[in-house]
């Protein structure tokens, strides 16, 4: 006997008829799941297809990968785990698996956090289910085992984890949160070019991507450009506001989200990609600047070198310090780049640094506003200045983008630098005015991207080290000695080594 379809299996009461009987309100979920098994449509059905995919007619068999892009409250999580548990129960599975192997639907989220969200879902699903229930073998924090050789699995973001496993259904919960190839080391386009082999010797086997849209880029944003509006596309890309597939949520609430921010409420309820986001610098151009194999420059002799530091008060962010020089050639060389993670002591951050900056001959230091007075009080009593920049943080990395794209930058080899500069984006504000700032939310920090930004700014707006011609040298050595040591301390010396000049000219 067949397996029944996944839409008889929402209608059953002795299943899950219970959950799904506000049949209107499921009708937009109940057209999208037709689509992706197969199954047959009516006529209002096929509109709704029409108007969500840009396609003339559903691929007939339906498809294994499907991109959801919709808008918040759209009930996007939920569906996806009833698909993984529809898969997990009534798929049989067992002719594509070698004795011994497990069968796994991984479900990947930004964060585990995030992920137990449909890994909760799954759980009701198969628990409320008495039938179901006696299938599961072990119900832990991270997996559901089942019975009948297959697992529910929820994981961080990660290719790596991916990689190793039989996988017959990749979930990708908010995948246009993923980090992107340009903003990490960790990409979405790798997670799915893992997920891909590890389905690939099972027929069958479905990849399903959900998320409220953001900025146009990455993965969601490369599916819906490609694919959306194709007929001959692989994969089913659905695009759907949040009430089109969630009648029950509130006018009101989103008329008021859009009075507040349009561009916010575009993407979180009408499902629109930002137009008012883009990436501030691509990897191309931040890994071009990036000197393999150098980690740190001493101090050298001669040189003149700037700092800058993105102070913390020690329970959240970073305490960072950037040292640069601007090298003969007017290229702003970034010397040494140190960073302390919370939690710490503010004053032994700036001991510590302090030491830093005398080790290169640096009495002043450049800052934020952080604090007020607070970062130049302990400065100060270790003998340094530190002064505030006239700059804001926006401003500086407005004031660095034409200093690294024109290659007069060298970065050193620092993987959470180059990955903090990649994830930088640029806002559009509703004036018209640009910021560039980390994104918003949990995990994006900036602390190193700002302080080596300020230093690279401070190094670029300096002249290089002096160019002194062999007649300008004999003019100077023929000087009696006092009149050569004041000609030395003058301003056009600004930024040379003066003791080591001193000694090529023969000292006293």
């Amino acid at each position: 006997m067949s397996a029944p379809t996944i839409l008889q299996v929402m209608a059953d009461p002795q299943i899950w008829g219970g959950w799904f009987k506000r049949t209107e309100t499921w009708k937009p979920w109940r057209t999208f799941l037709a689509c992706l098994f197969g199954l047959p449509l009516s006529d209002e059905g096929l509109d709704l297809f029409r108007a969500c995919t840009a396609r003339a007619a559903p691929p007939e068999g339906g498809l294994t990968e499907a991109w959801l892009v919709c808008g918040r409250r759209a009930g996007k999580s939920f569906i996806l785990a009833l698909i993984a548990v529809y898969l997990a129960v009534f798929r049989n599975w067992k002719p594509f698996l070698s004795p011994g192997e497990i069968g796994t639907i991984k479900i990947i989220a930004v964060d585990k956090r995030q992920a137990r969200t449909i890994h909760r879902y799954c759980r009701a699903l198969l628990t409320k289910v008495p039938l179901f229930a006696e299938l599961i073998e072990r119900d832990g924090d991270d997996e559901i085992i089942l019975i009948n050789n297959i697992v529910i699995e929820i994981q961080a973001a990660s290719f790596r984890s991916v990689r190793g496993y039989t996988v017959i259904a990749g979930l990708c919960d908010e995948i246009a949160y993923f980090r992107s190839d340009e903003t990490s080391s960790n990409p979405d386009s790798e997670i799915i070019a893992a997920l891909r082999p590890a389905m690939a010797t099972v027929p069958g086997a479905m990849l399903l991507c959900a998320s409220s849209p953001y900025a146009k880029r990455g993965e969601l944003w490369n599916a819906y450009r490609r694919w959306h509006g194709k007929d001959d596309a692989p994969a089913l890309i659905w695009h759907a506001d949040t009430r089109t597939m969630n009648p029950t949520v509130s006018e009101r609430v989103i008329a008021e989200a859009m009075a507040e921010d349009p561009a916010k409420a575009g993407a979180e309820y009408l499902a629109q990609f930002r137009s008012d986001i883009e990436s501030y610098i691509s990897r191309e151009v931040v890994e071009a600047a990036v000197v393999p194999g150098r980690h740190e420059l001493p101090y050298m002799s001669g040189v003149h070198d700037v700092a800058f530091v993105d102070p913390s008060g020690g329970a959240a962010d970073s305490m960072t310090l950037a040292i640069c020089h601007c090298d003969k050639d007017g290229r702003a060389v970034l010397d040494l780049a140190r960073e302390v993670r919370p939690p710490f002591s503010p004053e032994s951050v700036v001991d510590e640094f302090a030491g830093t900056l005398r080790a290169y001959r640096i009495s002043r230091v450049r800052g934020d506003r952080y604090g007020g007075v607070w970062c130049q009080e302990p400065f100060k009593k270790r003998g340094i200045t530190y002064e505030i920049s006239d700059k804001s943080k926006s401003d500086l990395y407005q004031a660095f983008l034409p200093v690294i794209n024109s290659g007069k930058v060298e970065l050193l080899d620092h993987t959470r630098l180059v990955a903090q500069l990649c994830s930088l984006e640029r806002r559009t504000a509703r004036g018209g005015k640009d910021s560039i700032d980390h994104p918003s939310g949990s995990g994006w920090r900036d602390d190193i991207a700002n302080s080596v930004c300020g230093a690279a700014v401070l190094a670029a707006s300096k002249p290089g080290p002096m160019k002194i011609s062999p007649e300008f040298m004999a003019r100077v050595r023929a000087l009696p000695p006092r009149h050569r040591d004041r000609a030395l301390q003058g301003p056009g010396f600004a930024g040379v080594d003066r003791y080591a000049l001193w000694q090529r000219l023969g000292g006293r």
